[in-house]
């Protein structure tokens, strides 16, 4: 249980470092994001279907289906998470033990 959190404080965290850059790339301390987050590229890496990884990632199918048909775009502590799943499919199952 404390794992859930410390975790959702880690993305909050980090979104909130985020949302205080002049730069949306930027993370700062020279952190930064890569210019395009290819949802669907990084879900396909995981190996799981639209709807298992919006619930491992705690967002809805919608959400997952809107970033993959380009409607729509990952933003704040959403677009950091896929970030680290990029470099890691496993990061949740890694760091919550799912």
């Amino acid at each position: 249980m404390g794992d859930d959190n410390d975790f959702e404080q880690l993305i909050a965290s980090l979104g909130s470092i985020l949302a205080e850059t002049n730069d949306e790339l930027s993370l700062g301390g020279g952190l930064r994001l890569p210019s395009v987050i290819d949802a669907a590229a990084i879900r396909s890496r995981t190996g799981l279907s639209q709807a298992a990884f919006a619930r491992r990632i705690g967002v809805a199918v919608g959400t997952i289906r809107n970033w993959e048909q380009g409607r729509r775009t990952p933003q704040g502590p959403a677009r950091v998470l896929l970030a680290l799943l990029d470099c890691n499919p496993r990061l949740v199952e890694d760091t919550l033990g799912t």
